[in-house]
């Protein structure tokens, strides 16, 4: 287990997460606080890179839906959402540089990612829930 995981971890407790799943072999701690979005939050320690990723929610694809999501990410102050190589999940996602990572970035990234939903979250709803994506 790297320094650099044992910082992580330190850092999601001094921000008042509790660590739901971890794996130390794969460096990688996952996190819950439903009252501001998150949900199965996978922070990972990938060589000099962390990487903070959060499944939203499938869709369909549309053309329409992706332009509205690029949209939606030049008002998201950390991170964006992106889709997954098959572009029908959207997530979110940020990476910061391991080396000089601090508390406040981490907690950017994380707010980021509340702000973000509660933002647009309606409007993502309403792609769930049209089925139309």
């Amino acid at each position: 287990m790297s320094e650099q995981f044992e910082k992580v971890k330190g850092y999601v407790l001094e921000l008042g997460f509790r660590i739901d799943e971890e794996d130390s072999s794969e460096e990688i701690v996952i996190i819950n606080d439903e009252e501001r979005g998150i949900h199965r939050l996978v922070i990972d320690c990938e060589d000099t890179v962390l990487v903070v990723e959060q499944l939203i929610m499938k869709l369909e694809p549309s053309t329409d839906v992706y332009r509205r999501i690029l949209q939606m990410n030049r008002e998201l102050v950390f991170g964006a959402f992106v889709l997954n190589e098959d572009g029908d999940s959207l997530l979110y996602r940020n990476t910061l540089a391991l080396d000089n990572l601090d508390l406040n970035e981490l907690e950017s990234t994380i707010n980021a990612l509340s702000l973000g939903l509660a933002e647009n979250g309606e409007e993502l709803l309403a792609f769930a829930l049209s089925g139309t994506n």
